[in-house]
């Protein structure tokens, strides 16, 4: 991060300031634990931080403390308006567009506080007032961690912090599986457990917490996987229908694109996902290797992300889009 902006993020916070603090459209891990890091990190400063999800986050991030502050916009958007117009400053965290955030752009667009925002997702807008931007780092909490640092306050990171960020780093790094995972990750995941955090205790809330339907949907997306292994790829289908027949709630699909990579010489996986009540088909694309499914997904399905993660959205039927991916198939290396 540039020390120009860093200064200049030191002095606006040098006195108390109401300020919003906003993760991408149906956070994830990374979105949730980095707004509530530096939620609880601004409180240390105290100063006056509000968090606003554009939309609900899953059940499984329920637990994260301070989640039951959270305004989320598309339940409540005058209110979230209102706080969003008084707000002096305004951190932007796990996305670098705006239509990221779904309806909260109209607003956000217009505002004119400082923005910061704090991203390692490729190819960022130049929206911000101050912007850290790494594609280096494995999560937006890892980025967080340094953020608080580069302002001389790591000292102020408590377990309630800690476990924020943990929780990012442990859910955008597949559970330190993935290429971005470092030396450095790994270091400051000591240095977390250090702070006290039970990681043991949160990996079990994340991932060992599932309803018996989210295990049916789990089964059926199983049953739907087709596999092209001439093209190194598999994809799963769910239908409307399928989510509605095992009760879908939010954040059940989370994850469950992983499998296909797990078959033997699959290096490219995805997952269409039919959502009616938005007349769109979302899309989850991932991939090993050397296979950037960012530019796949820019390219061919409105999307974008990381070169071995990444999402888009499709406006056409299920039938027509998966007809374009596999078409896409053969003109494309894996």
């Amino acid at each position: 991060m540039k020390k120009e902006d860093i200064i200049a993020i030191q002095q606006l916070l040098a006195t108390p300031k109401k300020i919003a603090v906003i993760p991408h459209r149906s956070p994830d891990g990374d979105a949730m634990g980095s707004t509530l890091a530096l939620y609880h990190f601004l409180l240390k400063l105290n100063q006056q931080p509000v968090v606003i999800a554009p939309n609900d986050f899953p059940n499984f991030l329920a637990w994260l403390p301070g989640s039951e502050s959270v305004l989320i916009y598309e339940n409540e958007k005058e209110k979230c308006t209102a706080v969003l117009q008084e707000s002096e400053m305004i951190f932007l965290l796990d996305f670098n567009a705006l239509h990221r955030t779904g309806e909260m752009e109209h607003v956000l667009s217009k505002l004119t506080a400082p923005m910061v925002m704090i991203d390692h997702h490729q190819k960022p807008d130049g929206f911000a007032t101050y912007t850290y931007s790494d594609t280096s780092f494995g999560s937006t909490c890892e980025m967080i961690y340094n953020f608080i640092g580069y302002l001389g306050q790591k000292d102020l990171i408590d377990q309630t912090i800690a476990t924020c960020i943990y929780t990012g780093i442990v859910t955008d790094s597949g559970s330190f599986r993935f290429p971005s995972t470092t030396g450095t990750t790994h270091r400051i995941v000591a240095e977390l457990i250090d702070k006290g955090i039970n990681n043991s205790e949160i990996h079990n809330l994340l991932f060992d917490n599932n309803s018996y339907n989210r295990l049916l949907l789990m089964g059926r997306a199983l049953q739907n996987m087709k596999v092209f292994p001439e093209y190194k790829t598999s994809y799963i289908t769910l239908t409307q229908k399928e989510l509605d027949e095992f009760h879908y709630e939010k954040g059940d699909t989370e994850g469950i694109v992983n499998y296909g990579l797990t078959i033997k010489g699959i290096h490219f996986a995805a997952i269409f996902i039919e959502h009616k009540d938005e007349n769109i088909i979302k899309i989850s694309f991932r991939s090993q290797g050397n296979f950037d499914v960012n530019q796949f997904a820019r390219d061919h399905f409105n999307g974008g992300g990381h070169i071995n993660a990444a999402g888009g959205k499709s406006y056409e039927n299920m039938k027509e889009t998966v007809k374009k991916f596999e078409t896409l198939l053969s003109q494309i290396t894996i």
